[in-house]
């Protein structure tokens, strides 16, 4: 719905004042008086759980994308394309994000290029794969633009937020929170509505219609579950090494218990497992890439039950065990150009 804009009854003008006021969306619908017609209205471009508050939060934040222009921090030319990382004030996050793209050669506003979003794991910035997965390399061949995005907001000092490498900072997992205390940790918002806002301001060479998305270990549990839950936003999934099942294993349960509270009801939401088993529409075509190596496999991440309920549901899944490869940017680097291929055979469909 960001990316789209606002619908055409209602200006920009009063979003934009909107806006300019604390976050809530108490205040925000009580403002837009039409916010009922126009989720009505304009159903059919929603995801299917975007409620009416969740409408007029993407239409403030466009708002705010379009009054707080990207800055670009760096860029460095790669294989005939560059690397470019930016910072912008993020509306839903509530603090500086940055995230950093990969435009191939001859990538412009005449010549616009489809794009993959790559989704990092625990612990990680935007700057891991940009540095070390060589991703440059095929995406200038395929002409195909890679968008990174930071792994959780940061600045907040909430405590506990940096107490340990699996929760908090560098932890956001790809979710919404509930829990009041991690009000901020919203990434599954900025993902989904807030990031491709900006991209569409700021980088008018994106074809951001021809989109897919991809990640590594929680990246790739993101890359899953979003792909799943918007399938009418991507062309295509994959991920290397997820979290296949985290309602059932320890990285999942703290993360969920600790973000979305005790009823465990509502994990299922972020739960690939559970979103394919439940899961009715159109299939995406999802890769998954899994090393036998990997000291996560048996414990936290367990493709087995993936590849279990995707053939319950009959849901085109395809899992390779590749043989010695561990949780490392060794093995990413290794099949990183066979993801792009496969998501390029689907952009350019």
């Amino acid at each position: 719905a960001a990316c789209s804009g606002p619908p055409h009854s209602l200006s920009m003008t009063s979003v934009a004042l909107l806006a300019l006021r604390p976050f809530s969306l108490a205040s925000r619908l009580n403002s837009i008086s039409s916010v009922h017609a126009l989720t009505h209205n304009h159903r059919a471009f929603l995801p299917a759980r975007l409620s009416s508050a969740s409408l007029s939060r993407s239409l403030t934040t466009r708002a705010s994308v379009d009054m707080a222009p990207a800055k670009e921090m760096s860029k460095n030319k790669m294989f005939g394309g560059f690397n470019k990382k930016f910072s912008h004030a993020s509306a839903c996050l509530s603090c500086e994000m940055k995230f950093s793209v990969f435009l191939p050669p001859g990538a412009t506003e005449g010549a616009k290029v489809p794009v993959v979003y790559y989704l990092s794991g625990l612990t990680c910035t935007d700057d891991n794969v940009i540095q070390k997965s060589n991703l440059q390399r095929q995406a200038a061949e395929l002409g195909i633009a890679v968008v990174c995005p930071d792994t959780s907001p940061r600045g907040h000092n909430v405590e506990g937020e940096a107490d340990s490498y699996d929760f908090g900072v560098g932890a956001g997992f790809y979710l919404d929170a509930t829990v009041q205390k991690w009000k901020h940790w919203r990434m599954y918002e900025y993902v989904t509505s807030e990031l491709p806002a900006v991209l569409a301001s700021n980088l008018p060479e994106l074809d951001l219609s021809r989109s897919s998305i991809m990640g590594h270990s929680m990246g790739g549990h993101g890359a899953i579950t979003i792909g799943l839950k918007n399938p009418t936003k991507y062309k295509s999934i994959s991920a290397f090494s997820p979290i296949c099942n985290p309602i059932n294993v320890p990285w999942g349960k703290k993360v969920f218990g600790g973000y979305l509270g005790e009823d465990e009801s509502t994990w299922k939401e972020y739960d690939a497992c559970e979103l394919i088993k439940s899961f009715s529409g159109d299939k995406l075509p999802i890769l998954v890439d899994q090393g036998t190596a990997d000291n996560f496999l048996a414990e936290q991440l367990k493709p087995e039950t993936l590849e279990a309920a995707a053939k319950a549901a009959n849901y085109p899944v395809t899992i390779r065990m590749q043989e010695g490869y561990d949780h490392s940017y060794f093995f990413i680097a290794t099949f990183m150009d066979d993801h792009l291929k496969f998501h390029a055979e689907h952009l350019k469909a």
